[in-house]
């Protein structure tokens, strides 16, 4: 990840074939969505299967810093594992450790595991597990700004990624991405991953541009959601029609 521009995209709809869709887009990445997303456990495996055929790799977001929903997504076999709300160096020491095999963390041991084979290549996943799979914490709050250079220090995390709306509502000023404070944030971060030799990551919403969003020093880029461009690709196929209900209705 060294530089690299990477794209991405979010899964919030659970479902396996926008999973298969997605992740032969051209994306390098696709969050599997169990934080904000409309699906459980087992939608979570089907799009994991679906994209095992494509060159996408999956990163499930979990719900929460929990050490149990981060352990039960990496049994499923993810690429990496993104934490919301993460404001503190104890926040994203929490996440590493459940992230990793004792002695480094607390990650739960079994060798039946879909990642593992089934038990079939677990010295091999047991032996790489700790250094190959990818820690993203979110920086969504005005303490998570505070102390990102403290974060971003954190031996195993390897992108901050900032959720635009979280921390716009954290910072006081909703979706005023142009604000001094937001853009201030935003300096700060990526300053905070350049020092420590992070990545710094990002959602790019409506208001934002890919050049601008590069020119900040962002290469982890995600856009949009197969829910988001579904609504909008069926909304613009109706759009043409409602010239004729205006007429109708005159």
């Amino acid at each position: 990840m060294d530089g690299e521009i990477l794209a991405g995209t979010w899964l919030v709809l659970g479902s396996s074939l926008t999973a298969e869709i997605a992740g032969n887009s051209g994306f390098d990445w696709v969050v599997v969505d169990m934080e904000h997303g409309m699906g459980g456990s087992d939608s979570m495996l089907s799009q994991l299967q679906a994209l095992a055929s494509t060159p996408a790799a999956p990163i499930v977001r979990v719900a929460y810093n929990d050490p149990v929903l981060i352990k039960r997504a990496l049994d499923l076999g993810p690429a990496g594992i993104m934490a919301p709300m993460i404001s503190t160096a104890e926040d994203a020491e929490r996440v590493v450790r459940a992230m990793r095999y004792p002695p480094q963390g607390i990650r739960g041991v079994t060798p039946f595991t879909r990642p593992a084979d089934f038990g079939r290549e677990f010295s091999e996943y047991f032996a790489s597990a700790n250094d190959d799979l990818i820690c993203l914490v979110q920086i969504e709050t005005e303490q998570a700004v505070e102390n990102a250079e403290e974060i971003a220090a954190v031996d195993g995390v390897d992108v901050l990624f900032i959720g635009p709306l979280d921390l716009t509502v954290g910072l006081g000023i909703m979706k005023q991405f142009d604000h001094p404070k937001y853009r201030a944030a935003v300096e700060k971060i990526v300053s905070a991953c350049r020092k420590a030799g992070k990545v710094p990551g990002i959602i790019l919403l409506d208001v934002e541009v890919p050049e601008e969003t590069v020119a900040d020093g962002f290469t982890f880029i995600g856009r949009a959601s197969d829910g988001s461009v579904l609504a909008a690709a069926l909304s613009g196929l109706v759009e043409p029609f409602e010239k004729f209900k205006q007429q109708s209705s005159t």
